[in-house]
């Protein structure tokens, strides 16, 4: 199913053609075209779109019925979506390919049949949709810089010595080009950090309006309730240097989102596919 939101939004928004949506999207031009062709005929829904609304929403306005829909083949196993949620949550690199490698070995020695990795990845995006509620945080154009040290550190080994060095990897993406600059560092003291910091702005050619960064020492003292954070004093000069804001991401659950089940009688908030991410 096409992000019908983010196509809206580029085009009513952003004033983005046609094959510019396609491109950022992923989606064909042709399908793009036929959705906004029918959405203007649509009498039901109008831009800006109600709060709360999702792609499945949209596609009942416009199309009267969610594309894919229909019934589920039997003959398949179905995952637990429900563990897999809650794997990737707790388990630190726990990804979709190995929730699937898993599945597969379950189907195989209880003799029953299991979905191809795409079926498996369209399955459990729908879901998601069906049955959880995130927040959906549209990025803006130079608005927001994204910083974090990457997951995994790898080591350098000098040819002469033989000695090892581990190397952590500094990165900073900007949400709405996907632009990203990446560097090895040596050492992960404030001042490395302040440098790798500067070295992004270089590579990227300006300051944005807001870096959001990870609780990392290096940059946040105390995140307790994601309201007033107390920055690292040399970071917090360093922001005020360059005129940016420091916004340090929510602690240990960056994620907004809760059962529909649970939330059933409150107004619905803006969803994605199980995940929330500024774009």
């Amino acid at each position: 199913m096409l992000d019908y939101k983010d196509i809206l939004t580029k085009r009513y928004v952003l004033r983005l053609s046609l094959r510019e949506i396609a491109e950022q999207t992923g989606a064909g031009k042709s399908g793009v075209h036929d959705f906004l062709k029918a959405f203007e005929k649509c009498d039901a829904l109008e831009f800006p779109l109600p709060p709360g609304i999702t792609n499945a929403g949209i596609a009942m306005k416009v199309y009267g019925k969610v594309p894919g829909e229909g019934g589920r083949d039997e003959s398949y196993e179905y995952p637990d979506y429900q563990q897999v949620l809650k794997l990737m949550n707790e388990r630190k690199n726990m990804t979709l390919q190995v929730c699937w490698d898993r599945y597969v070995k379950r189907c195989k020695a209880e003799e029953k049949k299991p979905y191809q990795y795409r079926q498996f990845c369209e399955l459990f995006g729908k879901w998601c949709e069906e049955n959880y509620e995130t927040a959906h945080f549209t990025a803006v154009i130079a608005q927001t810089m994204e910083v974090d040290f990457a997951g995994k550190t790898f080591d350098l080994i000098n040819r002469l010595t033989g000695e090892i060095t581990p190397i952590v990897v500094f990165v900073a993406i900007l949400p709405y080009s996907q632009y990203i600059y990446a560097e090895g560092m040596e050492s992960t003291k404030e001042m490395q950090w302040i440098e790798v910091n500067n070295n992004a702005l270089k590579a990227f050619g300006g300051v944005p309006a807001i870096v959001v960064c990870d609780n990392c020492k290096q940059a946040v003292i105390a995140n307790k309730d994601w309201i007033q954070p107390e920055l690292n004093q040399d970071y917090a000069e360093w922001a005020e240097h360059n005129h940016t804001v420091i916004l340090p991401a929510k602690v240990r659950k960056p994620r907004f989102y809760q059962r529909k089940s649970v939330i059933g009688n409150l107004s619905p908030k803006p969803d994605t596919y199980g995940r929330v991410q500024a774009e």
